[in-house]
C-alpha cells in the first residue's frame, strides 16, 4: 500500500478521549495502528491564554489534543485561536496528507480552511435532539455533508435519516470487542470491591448517566421490588446528580475504566437498558447491547428502535417501558435457561467485531483516496 493511502488522521470530537470508551476511541485506537491519529478535543474554557495541551495516549498513534481558551472567549474569537492552535499543532508534527475525521460538525468553524485528502463525517448520535446542541449545529451538519467523502451512520435508525442526505452513507451500527467481555463469563472472575458486599439479584448497567436515561423507570423498579440491587457504574453529565433516584437498592459506582467493565458485567444477574423515549434516544445504538451480550447476560431494554431491531425481533433481548412489564420482563430474565440465548447471541456476535466494522471502514477510505487522489492527477 502507498504512503499516499496512510495519510495522517485528525479527528475532531465533542467526546473526550479519557471518557467512556466507545465508538470513536474503538475506530481510532484500531486506525492508529497504520496512520498517525490525532484526537482534537473540544476546548476546556481554563487558560489566560489559548495554549494546546498534547499528550500521547495509552494506545500507541494517537495522540489527544485538548486547547485550553479563556473563559470569556465569544465563539468567533474561540473560533480563532482553535484554527491557530490546530495550525500549529500540524506545523509541529509535520501534518500535510491527511484525513479529517469528524464526530462534531461544529469543529468546521476553525477546519474548513484546510485541503485534506478525504473527509470523514462519522455521525455516532443525532447531536442536535441532545440537551444543549448549539443552534447552528443543522447548519454546520449540512455543510459536513457537502465536505464529505464518506459518511458512516452509526446504527439503523440513523442510516435511514442521513442515507439521502449524501451519495456514500454507510451503515455501521454498535460493534464489539467479543473477546474483551467475554472475561465477564468466567466464574472465577474477582469481584470488584464496591460491588462484592451488594446483595443479589443484581441488576446493572454501565454507561453515562444523562437526559437520555429513564429515571423515573429506574425508581419505580427498585420500588416495586426492593430486594432486587440495581447497580449503576458511569459518569454523570449534563443532568444534576441530585436527580438521580435514591433508594437502599439503588447503587451509584461512578466512571470506571473499560478494563474494569468485564468484571462488574460478571457480578450482575441481568443487565439493563433503561433508556427513556425522547428525542435524544430516538436515533441511539446502544454500544452496551451487544457488549451485555457477548458477557453472557439476560438484557432488559425499553423499546429504543435499534434494539428491538434486531435483537428483540431475534429474542436476545427482552422489550418492556412500563414499570410492571419491565418487572416482569426481569423476572423471566432470572428464571431463564442461558444456554440457548449464549448460542443465539454468539452467533450473531460474531458478525459485529470492531475489527470487522474497522476493516470495513478502512477499505471505503482508501477507496475513497485513490478516487481523490485519481481526480487530482486528471485536473
Amino acid at each position: 500500500m502507498s504512503a499516499r493511502s496512510q495519510p495522517d488522521v485528525i479527528c475532531f470530537s465533542h467526546l473526550r478521549f479519557s471518557f467512556v470508551f466507545q465508538r470513536p476511541q474503538h475506530l481510532l485506537t484500531r486506525c492508529a495502528r497504520r496512520r498517525r491519529v490525532f484526537f482534537f478535543e473540544e476546548p476546556l474554557l481554563d487558560s489566560e491564554l489559548p495554549r494546546l495541551e498534547e499528550a500521547a495516549s495509552e494506545h500507541r498513534g494517537v495522540c489527544v489534543a485538548t486547547p485550553h481558551l479563556p473563559a470569556g472567549a465569544g465563539p468567533s474569537r474561540a473560533s480563532a485561536m482553535q484554527r491557530e492552535l490546530l495550525d500549529g499543532m500540524m506545523k509541529r508534527h509535520g501534518i500535510t496528507d491527511h484525513v479529517l475525521w469528524y464526530y462534531t460538525p461544529m469543529a468546521l468553524s476553525f477546519s474548513r480552511h484546510l485541503a485534506p485528502a478525504a473527509t470523514v463525517y462519522d455521525c455516532m448520535d443525532e447531536l442536535s435532539a441532545f440537551a444543549g446542541a448549539p443552534p447552528a449545529l443543522k447548519e454546520r451538519e449540512a455543510e459536513l455533508l457537502r465536505l464529505s467523502d464518506l459518511v458512516f451512520a452509526g446504527g439503523a435508525s440513523l442510516y435511514e435519516a442521513k442515507r439521502a442526505l449524501h451519495p456514500s452513507v454507510h451503515a455501521l451500527p454498535s460493534s464489539v470487542d467479543v473477546a474483551h467481555f467475554a472475561r465477564a463469563r468466567a466464574a472465577s472472575r474477582a469481584e470488584p470491591a464496591d460491588q462484592a458486599g451488594i446483595p443479589r439479584p443484581r441488576l446493572g448497567f454501565f454507561g453515562v448517566l444523562d437526559e437520555r436515561m429513564d429515571l423515573d423507570l429506574i425508581a419505580a423498579v427498585a420500588a416495586l421490588r426492593p430486594a432486587w440491587q440495581i447497580v449503576l457504574v458511569g459518569p454523570v453529565a449534563k443532568i444534576d446528580p441530585s436527580t438521580l433516584p435514591r433508594a437502599p437498592n439503588i447503587h451509584l459506582l461512578g466512571q470506571k475504566r473499560y478494563e474494569e467493565l468485564p468484571a462488574y458485567l460478571g457480578g450482575w444477574d441481568v443487565a439493563l437498558l433503561p433508556f427513556a423515549r425522547n428525542a435524544a434516544t430516538r436515533f441511539i445504538s446502544p454500544t452496551k447491547t451487544p457488549e451485555y451480550l457477548a458477557g453472557g447476560k439476560p438484557v432488559v431494554s425499553t423499546s429504543i428502535r435499534d434494539v428491538v431491531q434486531p435483537y428483540g425481533e431475534l429474542g436476545l433481548v427482552r422489550i418492556a417501558d412500563a414499570p410492571r412489564d419491565f418487572v416482569a420482563a426481569v423476572e423471566a430474565a432470572l428464571a431463564e435457561d442461558r444456554g440457548p440465548l449464549l448460542a443465539r447471541a454468539d452467533d450473531l456476535l460474531g458478525q459485529r467485531s470492531w475489527d470487522a466494522t474497522w476493516a470495513t471502514i478502512e477499505r471505503l477510505l482508501d477507496g475513497a483516496l485513490e478516487r481523490r487522489a485519481r481526480a487530482a492527477a486528471a485536473r
